[in-house]
């Protein structure tokens, strides 16, 4: 199962697609760096840890 790389900031709104530096709970409340330390790293949706997201790689089809 994947995460959802959801595309915007759930605060401010900033565009955050999936090669772009995020900050992600256990829900995958997504929000920008610059938010995550304003709420001091806790989500205020389930006041869970805000950690880095993961970034994803382009993984090349097979053939």
């Amino acid at each position: 199962m994947a995460l959802e790389m959801k595309p915007i900031c759930e605060k401010c709104e900033w565009n955050l697609p999936p090669e772009v530096d995020a900050r992600i709970c256990s829900y995958e409340c997504t929000f920008c760096p610059d938010c995550a330390k304003a709420m001091d790293h806790v989500c205020p949706n389930c006041r869970g840890e805000l950690v880095a997201r993961p970034k994803r790689t382009n993984i090349p089809e097979s053939e």
